[in-house]
C-alpha cells in the first residue's frame, strides 16, 4: 500500500512502448530515469547501509568494505516490493513474458578504491554455461534467457564512480576480442552508464559489460534483480523461511517471482494436461488487464 501512495496512478502493468522494445532489442539495455521517488530511494539506501554494516560486522565483506551480497531480497521488506515495482515491472514482463521468476539478485556496495587496482579483464556476459551449452555453431546470437533491473541508489552521474560499463549492441555478439596489452584498454564502443540516484537500467544478460573502478570519494550503492524463465534453475541460494512472517506477507504474484509453483509442470507454464495454466499469477493478472498479445511470442 505504501508504494501505491509513492507512485499514484501506476500499477506496474502499463505496457512498454514499441520504441522502448525496439531500442532494447537493438542496444541490449535501456536507461530508465527517475524510477524511484527520492523518499523511496532514501529508504532503500538506509536499508542497504544497514545491511552493509551487518555484513562487515559478520566478516563477510572484502578488506576494503566492498560487499557483493547474493540473494538479498528477504533482508528487508522494501526489497520484496521491488520485484513488482510499478515503474520498472512493465519492462520485465514486457520483455520476458509471464512465466518468470527471479533467479539471481545482488546488493552491491563499492567504497572508493584505496589504491590502484591491478590490471584485470572484467568484461563478460551473464549466464555462465548459458554461454556454452546452447552455443550455435554458425555464430548466431544465443538466446537472451534473462534480464536484470539495476537500481542506482548513489550518485553515478559522473564517470569514475564505479558505474557499469557496457558495449551497446554487443548482446548480439557471442565473442569479444581480448587485447593482449596491459593494462587492457576498454573495447571499442564502451559506454559507462552514468545515472542519477533513483535511476535504473534494464539489460539483456548477453550484453557485454564490466564493472569499473570507483575512483571517487563516495561509495557506489546498487541493487540488481535478475529475472528469468521458471524452467531455469535458480543461481542464488535464498534461504527463505516459507513458514515465517516475511513469506506470509508476500502476494501470490510475489511468491511466483520468488520461485513458488504448484507442481513441476507448472514451472513450464502448463498443467499436467499440457495446456497453459491460466492460474499462474502473472499470466492471470496480464489476462485480466488485457495485456496478453498473441503477436508477441512471450505474451501469448
Amino acid at each position: 500500500m505504501e508504494l501505491t501512495a509513492e507512485y499514484p496512478g501506476l500499477t506496474g502493468f502499463e505496457p512498454i512502448t514499441e520504441v522502448d522494445r525496439k531500442e532494447f532489442l537493438s542496444q541490449g539495455f535501456l536507461l530508465l530515469r527517475n524510477v524511484l521517488t527520492e523518499h523511496h530511494r532514501q529508504r532503500l539506501e538506509a536499508a542497504v547501509d544497514r545491511i552493509h554494516g551487518e555484513e562487515i560486522a559478520a566478516g563477510r565483506s572484502a578488506k576494503d568494505g566492498t560487499v557483493h551480497l547474493l540473494g538479498f531480497l528477504d533482508r528487508d521488506e522494501l526489497f520484496a516490493d521491488l520485484l513488482v515495482h510499478p515503474t520498472t515491472f512493465p519492462y520485465v514482463w514486457g520483455l520476458l513474458g509471464w512465466n518468470i521468476y527471479t533467479h539471481h539478485n545482488h546488493l552491491d556496495v563499492t567504497p572508493p578504491a584505496r589504491e590502484p587496482e591491478r590490471p584485470y579483464w572484467g568484461w563478460h556476459q551473464d549466464g555462465y554455461r548459458q554461454n556454452s551449452d546452447p552455443e550455435t555453431l554458425d555464430g548466431s546470437p544465443r538466446p537472451m534467457f534473462s534480464v536484470k533491473i539495476a537500481y542506482v541508489l548513489s550518485d553515478l552521474s559522473e564517470t569514475g564512480r564505479g558505474a557499469t560499463k557496457v558495449i551497446p549492441g554487443s548482446h548480439l555478439r557471442n565473442t569479444l576480442d581480448r587485447p593482449t596489452a596491459l593494462p587492457h584498454p576498454d573495447p571499442p564502443g564502451t559506454v559507462e552508464i552514468t545515472a542519477n540516484p533513483g535511476d535504473a537500467f534494464v539489460f539483456d544478460r548477453r550484453l557485454w559489460h564490466s564493472r569499473s573502478t570507483n575512483l571517487s570519494s563516495i561509495s557506489r550503492k546498487m541493487l540488481f534483480i535478475g529475472y528469468t524463465y521458471r524452467w531455469i534453475r535458480p543461481l542464488d541460494e535464498m534461504s527463505i523461511d516459507r513458514a515465517g512472517p516475511w513469506w506470509a506477507r508476500r502476494t501470490p504474484l510475489q511468491r511466483q517471482l520468488l520461485g513458488d509453483g504448484t507442481h513441476t509442470a507448472n514451472h513450464w507454464g502448463v498443467g499436467w494436461d499440457g495446456y497453459v495454466d491460466e492460474e499462474i499469477p502473472l499470466r492471470r493478472e496480464l489476462m485480466q488487464r488485457g495485456c496478453l498479445d498473441r503477436s508477441v511470442p512471450w505474451l501469448r
